[in-house]
């Protein structure tokens, strides 16, 4: 009889019942031991069991601990809200600080460096109308590849957008209707350079 490498003599029968077998009693051994840790008492006292707001495991979060602003932007067509987090340049760093009250945004330089599979695109307004809500006091930031979309990342390549004609400026609410501005040759759009860190906290569809 044929035997199996590194199973001296044994038969194939007797190898094959002894796998079977291990396959067995493993799981079952594995969920005794999980049975046994999560009988511990300082696992209980961890979270084992359900608490209120039916979160495991997850206590309130402490009065002190800071909440950064949220900001108003605009994504296909839908109000949404962000924050700002960290950006590559210390003078943007300083700026989106300063409208967030003092909030700080980090300096990460090495964002700058992140490849282009991992941005997506904001379209910051950097003349037109005075509505206040965007970092130069304009209309509101506009976001490509809102979370759902296969593009979708937190990290945001900025896109200056300049109205030609500032008497013709208007509120612009999506992408595609930045990319039909800029077609119509109503807009340029110039990059800096600059990544920062923008996640979503509300989106089309959906929210944190």
């Amino acid at each position: 009889m044929r035997k199996f490498r590194g199973c001296g003599s044994l038969p194939r029968t007797a190898v094959v019942v002894g796998v079977v077998l291990a396959a067995l009693i493993v799981p079952f051994s594995a969920a005794g031991q999980a049975r046994k840790i999560g009988e511990m008492p300082g696992v209980k006292a961890m979270g084992g069991e359900k608490r209120a707001g039916g979160m495991s495991g997850m206590s309130a979060v402490p009065a002190n601990v800071p909440n950064a602003p949220p900001v108003k932007g605009y994504a296909e067509g839908e109000r949404i809200f962000f924050i700002h987090t960290e950006a590559s340049d210390a003078q943007v760093a300083q700026m989106l600080t300063d409208m967030m009250g003092g909030s700080p945004v980090l300096v990460v330089p090495a964002l700058s460096m992140a490849p282009e599979a991992m941005v997506a695109s904001v379209y910051v307004f950097r003349n037109g109308l005075k509505k206040g809500d965007g970092p130069f006091g304009y209309t509101a930031d506009v976001f490509d590849e809102p979370p759902g979309h296969e593009g979708y990342s937190p990290l945001r390549r900025i896109n200056l957008v300049y109205w030609n004609d500032e008497a013709a400026a208007r509120e612009l609410k999506s992408s595609d209707e930045v990319m039909a501005a800029l077609r119509a040759g109503e807009i340029r759009i110039e990059r800096p350079g600059v990544i920062v860190n923008m996640p979503m906290l509300t989106w089309p569809g959906g929210k944190r």
